[in-house]
């Protein structure tokens, strides 16, 4: 079973570091210190880690257990991250504060839980002296809150047959999450000086048209049939900038905004979109010009319920919890690159609330609750 003091207490010391990701908030303190103390946590638990430098100063932790000599893929994969958003304006964030069953402190939820969970779980395997005839690799991984660069490492290093990845589900067994693509609009006017209204063109009133367009393409999402776990497709604008000067019609105006896309929608057909908009815009009127290009992406994510990862999660949740809900989720997760790698994953991990907020806390029975459903997934995986 799990030792839910050493469970509380790891997590307690991971929420103690600072390892805000400095992708996100220049100069902050990454992931280096975490990755130190979860070595040195691990080997006192008679695990071994390996570090491994994804970017100066930027280490990923994995642990091999069990297996035979030269096996090249893990029976399991578990990851969970190491980074952290920026501290806000949470009060004393890096102090862990329990008050009524919760642990209240930034990364708390987003995913030091988990990342206690998977190591609590290994560590008991390891304890008990349960010899494990495939193999078990855990991954503590850097900067999945930026660019993920931890898991695209990961992926590079490591076979397995299938994986979890802890993040924040409240108990349900994720199967599904949606993917974004980030899209930059230019609309392009004539400059010209503000007396001259023949002469000039204005290349913000023309985006205020293109953000008219991305309404009504909205709207048109929304009444399309939903994804039984994921709900409808979404768009948002998210940064706009444009002129020079007060007194001077506006050359170019800049957009780019957030596309929430569904399993089964591609770059280019979200790419396609955005060019048959403004396409659009142009047969209204001859001399509006714009031009779309994706700036980034990452991919939707969906496995069956019926997968073997699935099922075997699913039971081990049965077990523990008394019933499995499925779920699917509007963030992004690393399932999908670890999906591009040939891992098949799910998504599993505790309950709370404030996820990036200045309240943000851990339920601890659920991340207890997780640790021992990563124990018994494990001792079905690989025992």
């Amino acid at each position: 079973m799990i030792d839910q003091h050493q469970l509380r207490n790891l997590l307690g010391h991971l929420v103690e570091i600072d390892s805000v990701n400095p992708s996100l908030v220049p100069g902050a303190r990454g992931e280096s210190a975490i990755a130190e103390f979860l070595s040195g946590w691990l080997r006192a638990n008679r695990i071994s880690p390996e570090v491994h430098e994804v970017a100066p100063g930027r280490p990923n932790v994995v642990a091999r257990i069990g297996g035979q000599s030269g096996e090249e893929t893990d029976a399991l994969l578990i990851v969970a991250h190491l980074d952290t958003v920026g501290a806000g304006d949470m009060p004393d964030p890096f102090t862990p504060r329990e008050e009524g069953g919760r642990l209240y402190g930034r990364g708390a939820l987003d995913i030091k839980c988990g990342v206690a969970a998977m190591c609590a779980a290994a560590a008991a395997v390891v304890r008990d002296a349960i010899p494990l005839r495939k193999s078990l690799r855990i991954a503590a991984v850097v900067d999945e809150e930026c660019n993920s660069l931890g898991t695209q490492s990961l992926c590079r290093q490591v076979r397995a047959e299938c994986a979890v990845v802890m993040e924040p589900t409240a108990l349900k067994l994720c199967v599904a999450h949606k993917g974004y693509a980030w899209l930059e609009v230019v609309t392009r006017g004539r400059s010209a000086h503000g007396s001259l209204p023949s002469v000039g063109r204005d290349a913000i009133r023309y985006m205020g048209r293109v953000l008219g367009s991305l309404d009504a393409l909205e709207h048109k999402l929304a009444t399309l049939p939903p994804h039984p776990l994921l709900g409808n497709a979404s768009l948002h604008a998210s940064l706009i900038s444009g002129g020079h000067e007060v007194s001077s019609y506006p050359l170019e105006c800049r957009l780019e905004y957030e596309r929430r896309t569904l399993p089964g929608e591609s770059d280019a057909q979200v790419l396609g979109e955005a060019n048959e908009l403004l396409r659009g815009l142009e047969r209204r009127d001859s001399e509006f010009s714009a031009t779309a290009r994706l700036i980034s992406s990452r991919p939707p994510y969906e496995i069956s319920r019926h997968a073997p990862v699935a099922l075997a999660a699913a039971e081990a949740i049965r077990e523990v919890i008394g019933d499995t809900e499925f779920c699917g989720m509007g963030f992004w997760t690393d399932t999908a690159l670890l999906h591009a790698a040939g891992i098949p994953g799910v998504v599993f991990g505790p309950r709370g609330e404030g996820l990036h907020g200045a309240d943000e806390y851990v339920d601890l029975e659920s991340a207890a609750a997780c640790a021992e459903v990563l124990r018994r997934l494990i001792l079905s995986q690989c025992a």
